[in-house]
């Protein structure tokens, strides 16, 4: 394992799980978006796929910051489901010192929603249909 990545394990609390995403249009997603976006300690979100992204952070500041953890997280959480044999990967829920991040696929859309540490993840994966 590089230094690199050993720090960033060091740094956070990794959790994966499997989840049934249930397949949704993009005007879906974006509409549950949306009205997640306006749950307490909800900081914004990022949703892409092959032929459009949709960013919405309330600091459009840090879009670089927010794409390049959102990217790491995907792929983390790729790695990870491969390196144990994990099955599909479908989710993974970053948390740090200051924020949180729940990061998903679903067919060809990527989303990471982006929340602070005390946030209710629960009734963001409720709106997503994932708990």
């Amino acid at each position: 394992m590089t230094k690199k990545k050993k720090a960033v394990l060091e740094e956070t609390e990794t959790i994966t799980k499997p989840a049934a995403v249930e397949t949704v249009s993009v005007e879906d997603l974006r509409s549950s978006l949306e009205e997640i976006k306006t749950y307490d300690g909800v900081i914004g979100y990022i949703l892409r796929n092959s032929a459009s992204a949709a960013i919405d952070l309330k600091d459009p500041t840090k879009i670089i910051d927010y794409a390049i953890l959102s990217s790491s997280a995907l792929d983390a959480g790729e790695e990870l489901s491969e390196l144990f044999d994990l099955g599909e990967f479908k989710d993974i829920v970053v948390e740090g010192k200051n924020i949180k991040v729940l990061s998903l696929t679903d067919n060809e859309n990527r989303v990471s929603i982006f929340l602070e540490k005390d946030a209710d993840l629960k009734k963001v994966l409720s709106k997503l249909r994932l708990s």
